[in-house]
């Protein structure tokens, strides 16, 4: 049987694996198509599917990326989850046990370093230092004049990185969080976007979310937005090896 895998967990966070060795039903969560969940015993870990058809493939669209997000917040209540990236399957169950066996250090390690942890995800836009007309400029010189607009072009790409990094330094000490995966670019005209995951303890979330409150209100030229707590996507350090999968 062909296995659709949403996340990996500890077995010891499913107490109806302990007297069990074969897959059991996950009670509650329907996962991709409707389909029934099941946990899925190995060794001391245990791998979240539900049943894979190869008519499953051309299914894949953004409702069943939604479910497969649904699957993994809901055992991330109650779990330390490692997410499976979307649309990961394996062709059976010696193929799913061997990529546990082979990756089994690796996975402990994940889950021991993202035991108790949740990942905040916040963006921030604020105004660009390259504005449109620069770009504009550049495209449509030659000889002196455009090595003129080069430099001024590299030099307002250095005052950009430095804006970003400046206000990447600010949120770590606004925020102080455990970890942190930050990227930014051009967001539309005229403006950057820093898009930033931030680990921090589950006990904390709401401490996060008042100290994002105050940052609302001292950063007033900045649009900021919050989501979370979501299970530590950013954090994994993903060797997961699946037959026929995107990971």
């Amino acid at each position: 049987m062909s296995w659709y895998a949403y996340c990996i967990a500890e077995r010891a966070s499913f107490p109806e694996l302990l007297r069990h060795r074969r897959p059991m039903p996950l009670t509650g969560i329907n996962g991709l198509f409707g389909n029934q969940t099941f946990v899925f015993p190995a060794s001391d870990l245990a791998v979240v599917v539900s049943e894979h058809t190869s008519e499953d493939e051309s299914r894949m669209d953004q409702q069943a990326q939604r479910d497969h997000a649904r699957v993994i917040a809901e055992c991330f209540r109650h779990a330390t989850v490692l997410p499976f990236r979307f649309g990961t399957h394996f062709d059976d169950d010696d193929s799913l046990r061997r990529s546990v066996r082979s990756n089994h250090r690796h996975f402990i390690h994940n889950v021991e370093r993202l035991r108790g942890k949740a990942e905040m995800h916040l963006k921030v836009l604020v105004d660009d230092i390259i504005c449109p007309e620069t770009h504009k400029v550049l495209a449509g010189t030659v000889g002196k004049e455009y090595l003129t607009s080069l430099r001024e072009s590299a030099s307002a790409q250095r005052e950009r990185q430095s804006k970003a990094r400046a206000l990447q330094l600010q949120m770590h000490r606004m925020f102080l969080p455990d970890a942190e995966e930050v990227t930014c670019k051009r967001a539309g005209e005229g403006k950057m976007l820093l898009d930033i995951a931030h680990l921090v303890d589950k006990k904390h979330v709401e401490r996060y979310q008042n100290k994002y409150t105050s940052a609302t209100d001292m950063l007033k030229d900045c649009r900021m937005q919050l989501s979370g707590p979501w299970p530590p996507y950013h954090f994994v350090h993903r060797h997961q090896q699946a037959q026929h999968s995107t990971n």
